[in-house]
């Protein structure tokens, strides 16, 4: 059977590099986001998580979609699958790791092998589409 990792990610682009976190105690980065809890709505799920992890404040009304994103997870079995959906925000405050952040990078295409196999399916539309140095 299947599963299903379903998840939502935010988008922050700043210069041509994308913000990425490393969670404590992991030895790889991701684009900033998570796993949402029982009935949340993708925006509700997006807002929490990026509280929690980089101490801002997204503003609703500036989410955009920019793409629903599936691959495999290196370490887990064949049938798992991750469904990142990546959303762009305004936000406000000061950008700043948490307690369950160990580090916070801004990322070019030339760190594309340094995420996850969906963080690389987003890293490849971003650079196609120019954003993305």
């Amino acid at each position: 059977m299947a599963v299903l990792i379903d998840t939502v990610a935010w988008v922050r682009i700043e210069g041509g590099r994308i913000l990425c976190a490393r969670p404590r105690g992991k030895d790889v980065f991701y684009i900033p986001g998570g796993k949402r809890e029982g009935a949340e709505s993708d925006l509700e799920t997006l807002v929490r998580e990026i509280e929690e992890e980089l101490t801002v404040l997204l503003a609703p009304e500036s989410v955009a979609h920019v793409g629903t994103y599936e691959a495999g997870v290196p370490g887990l079995s064949d049938d798992t699958v991750v469904r990142m959906s990546c959303y762009t925000a305004e936000y406000r405050g000061t950008l700043a790791a948490s307690s369950e952040i160990e580090a916070m990078t801004w990322f070019s295409y030339a760190d594309r092998a340094a995420v996850p196999p969906v963080d690389q399916l987003l890293f490849d539309d971003l650079y196609a589409r120019g954003e993305l140095a």
